[in-house]
């Protein structure tokens, strides 16, 4: 009896392969890309980046025009993430 409840699974899993073996993979791609995303737009990166920019424009390394363009879209980015913060907070506290 143990054994059928062994080979059973195992069947199952070999027959549905061709049909879920896709599925997992895509699953586990669109984590691995969630996870890069998450990681880029965490707001300890976003500051690293406005003081790479920073520092990049005090070398001369880009032009003025660049550096406002670049820095106004991560204080966006950086502001958009510290109201969300606020927007998760409260819902918490609500709860």
């Amino acid at each position: 009896m143990a054994f059928s409840q062994f080979v059973e699974p195992m069947i199952f899993d070999v027959l549905l392969a061709p049909v879920m073996a896709p599925i997992s993979g895509i699953s586990w791609i669109a984590g691995k890309v969630l996870e890069q995303a998450t990681a880029e737009m965490s707001q300890e990166n976003l500051g690293k980046r406005l003081l790479a920019l920073q520092m990049a424009f005090d070398m001369g390394e880009i032009p003025e025009a660049e550096f406002e363009a670049q820095e106004e879209q991560l204080l966006l980015a950086i502001q958009a993430m510290e109201d969300l913060e606020k927007q998760m907070a409260a819902e918490l506290a609500a709860e």
